[in-house]
């Protein structure tokens, strides 16, 4: 497998990162760049930016985790993390992640580095893990004691499992010799609902770590798809290590469309397997946060204890999701389906209304879901059902073509009557994507100069999830069309 070094960001030629140089450069030209960079304490690489999209599942929730087949597809809603370098003489690395509430720092050398990479449980950039080391998850819990001592149980174990997964994700990909930094995160996607916010934070973190050990190459416009799919592969492996730390038994599911964008057909098996859907619509949807707080840990549980009690019933269930899965992938890809056609999107619906029947079966909906399929089926407006592990969350509704305004309207004062938060979403946007240095380019006067610089103040300020989309957000420019800057590695067609 390449080491993904050469190629790299031309911004990243004879810059120092863990201890190394970019390979290439002569030695006199080497020893130029040494000279300059002993002149002052510099950040040792250009703040940059990182971001991956939410998802939903749009079929085959809970059958995935027993090895049967779902349907994902990444949302226009995306967490954003900037990542920002110290100088040389600050020892520190911190996450600050507003909208938690949670930032706290660490003394590098005073990290557990000495088990993390004793040869026997060293890991690489390049390693498949697929279960956390108990030895190392026990070297971080020292350093997670004094996180958030003083807020309320539920939120400081949220704190405590962001921590855990950053530390492990950074002791494993970083060094001894890793430089300060500030990693701060900022995300448009409803948290805890279902929708993949953990997904997307665990594929900027895999990112942006991978990108700071020079690990990757690109993305760049140049670059052939088998590399581009190797890297991006890549950051899906060790975002899944962050997932993890966090879900315990993860499907594999939210990371993998976060990193990859578009749609998959994706399989938990060791390794996963993916099937890229990139002829898959982009079908407008409805995305309603029931603000019903849920747990994919305590859902993925309750179905495990079913089906420990009624393993037949269960099991034909789950066999049954994996039917709705498989029809549809068929369906999507039949020569003469037309995402703007009637009959194409009844069929799609029909295949979503059997998918929320079965996961009602499994007891994973909840009053508030079933309230929203009410509202809509009663507006006779499109085709609803749960997202996600259930139990609260988010639903889905696909719209169907032609309903009068009045009539969605009317819809979304009732729900927002009733307490519920909407999103308009789209399916099947980029996955991943990186911002080098952190500068973009607003069709502003200011441009003109090279661009407007993404700095920490700038970023914490922006003023809730239109703010940041306003800021920094791929598709934030003035005319709502991908914002130039932003680069995302293209695998299409492999």
């Amino acid at each position: 497998m390449s080491n993904g070094v050469n190629g790299f960001h031309k911004e990243l030629e004879g810059l120092h990162v863990n201890g190394v140089t970019n390979g290439g450069s002569s030695s006199a030209e080497s020893d130029r760049k040494k000279k300059m960079n002993r002149k002052n304490s510099s950040p040792m690489m250009p703040a940059f930016m990182v971001s991956a999209p939410g998802k939903v599942i749009v079929f085959g929730e809970h059958a995935v985790v027993y090895g049967k087949s779902a349907i994902a597809a990444s949302i226009s809603l995306r967490s954003y993390l900037l990542v920002t370098h110290l100088s040389k003489s600050r020892r520190t690395v911190t996450m600050q992640f507003p909208d938690i509430d949670l930032t706290h720092s660490w003394n590098i050398d005073e990290l557990p580095w000495e088990i993390f990479n004793s040869p026997s449980k060293k890991k690489y950039y390049y390693d498949l893990v697929t279960a956390l080391d108990p030895d190392l998850v026990a070297a971080i819990q020292p350093h997670l004691a004094n996180i958030s001592l003083g807020k309320p149980e539920h939120e400081r174990k949220i704190h405590l499992n962001s921590a855990a997964s950053f530390l492990y994700l950074y002791l494993s990909l970083g060094s001894p010799r890793s430089p300060g930094c500030k990693y701060t995160l900022r995300s448009t996607i409803p948290l805890g609902a279902g929708v993949g916010s953990s997904g997307s934070i665990a594929v900027c973190l895999a990112a942006a770590m991978l990108l700071q050990i020079r690990t990757l190459s690109g993305p760049h416009p140049d670059q052939p798809a088998q590399e581009a799919r190797v890297q991006v592969e890549r950051i899906n492996r060790w975002a899944f290590v962050a997932e993890l730390c966090i879900h315990g038994n993860p499907s594999g599911v939210d990371n993998t469309v976060s990193t990859y964008g578009k749609a998959v057909v994706y399989r938990r098996s060791k390794p996963p397997t993916v099937t890229s859907l990139w002829d898959f619509p982009e079908l407008p949807l409805l995305l309603v946060n029931t603000k019903t707080p849920k747990s994919t840990a305590v859902e993925v549980g309750k179905v495990a204890k079913l089906k420990d009690e009624q393993p037949e019933l269960v099991d034909t269930i789950l066999e049954a999701i994996d039917q709705v899965a498989k029809s549809a992938e068929s369906l999507i890809d039949e020569e003469y389906f037309d995402s703007e056609e009637s009959e194409s999107l009844r069929r799609v619906g029909q295949l979503m209304t059997i998918n929320h029947g079965l996961l009602s079966a499994l007891g994973v909906s909840h009053p508030r879901l079933e309230r929203i399929r009410e509202l809509v089926d009663h507006e006779n407006i499109g085709w609803t059902k749960l997202t996600g592990a259930g139990g609260g969350g988010c639903s889905i509704t696909l719209v169907k073509p032609g309903v009068p305004q009045e009539k969605i309207e009317r819809l979304e004062r009732q729900l927002e009557d009733e307490g519920f938060q909407q999103f308009r979403t789209t399916l099947g946007g980029d996955g991943v994507g990186v911002l080098w240095p952190a500068v973009l380019k607003n069709g502003l006067d200011e441009d003109e100069d090279g661009g407007m610089e993404i700095d920490i103040e700038k970023f914490l300020n922006a003023p809730g999830n239109d703010g940041v989309e306003s800021l920094v957000g791929v598709s934030g420019g003035l005319d709502g069309a991908e914002r130039e800057g932003w680069k995302f590695w293209r695998i299409e067609g492999q």
